[in-house]
């Protein structure tokens, strides 16, 4: 079974699934998670932010959400989100398959270890190599425009200030987003593989203004375009390789 995390309006493209609900030393998911088919592929739908988007990035309930996907066998996770692009070369409606996050959230949970043994998991690669790279093949077939690789700065729920977009921008990231940390990080510290999916929906406030509004509109717009790129790519999604995610606790435990 394959997993993807995305936002509320997708669901309805899987056409007709049925819901569960997985109870998580964690608590309760975002919602119950929906189990379609994409091919002959078994697909298993979570709507990060909620079915009516009630979720803001902060009140997500990350460790459940990864969690129960692992409870479902789920070993392989596509994560889609809109991003900011704090580079004019990355425009709206690209795609990017980005291959390094910078982390500069505070409060929220993003481990699974938290004692009594200490845990230190490598993040020199903390997106799976192997399912970026059949993503951005894909998407390259398809006609869509992909950009491989980039640097995701993750923050959030407010869009930067003016300093702040310059100085992301000055440090010579790409992206800004607000989810794409914790989903793939904590998918790491289960052994799962995941591969960040941004499309570009505006410029972050240091290169372009930005509003919520066009965010929801940029990305509704990229929508049959997002489908089809998960409609062709799942199916080719085989089993879990003996990859750097498959093997990341090994020699992390003290």
């Amino acid at each position: 079974m394959i997993g993807v995390f995305c936002g509320s309006g997708f669901t309805s493209l899987l056409g007709e699934t049925e819901a569960v609900t997985i109870e998580t030393p964690y608590g309760s998911t975002s919602a119950p998670i929906s189990l379609g088919r994409i091919g002959e592929q078994e697909v298993a739908f979570m709507p990060r932010h909620g079915v009516r988007h009630e979720l803001p990035p902060a009140q997500i309930p990350y460790r459940a959400n990864v969690w129960a996907m692992r409870e479902l066998g789920v070993r392989r996770l596509p994560g889609p989100a809109a991003c900011g692009s704090l580079r004019v070369e990355l425009a709206r409606g690209d795609f990017v398959v980005c291959d390094q996050f910078v982390e500069l959230t505070s409060g929220r949970a993003d481990t699974f270890y938290e004692g009594p043994e200490t845990t230190h998991v490598s993040a020199a690669e903390p997106f799976c190599p192997g399912l970026r790279e059949l993503v951005v093949a894909t998407a390259r077939e398809l006609g869509i425009t992909v950009h491989e690789g980039g640097t995701v700065v993750v923050q959030g729920p407010r869009f930067s200030t003016r300093a702040e977009s310059h100085w992301l921008v000055a440090m010579g990231w790409d992206l800004v987003n607000m989810t794409a940390y914790h989903e793939g990080w904590l998918a790491r510290e289960l052994e799962l593989c995941y591969a960040s999916v941004a499309i570009v929906t505006d410029y972050d406030v240091g290169v372009n203004p930005v509003s919520a509004d066009e965010v929801v509109r940029s990305f509704g717009e990229s929508l049959e375009r997002l489908r089809a790129l998960l409609f062709a790519a799942i199916p080719r999604i085989g089993p879990q390789p003996e990859d750097v995610c498959a093997t990341a606790l090994r020699g992390a435990t003290l």
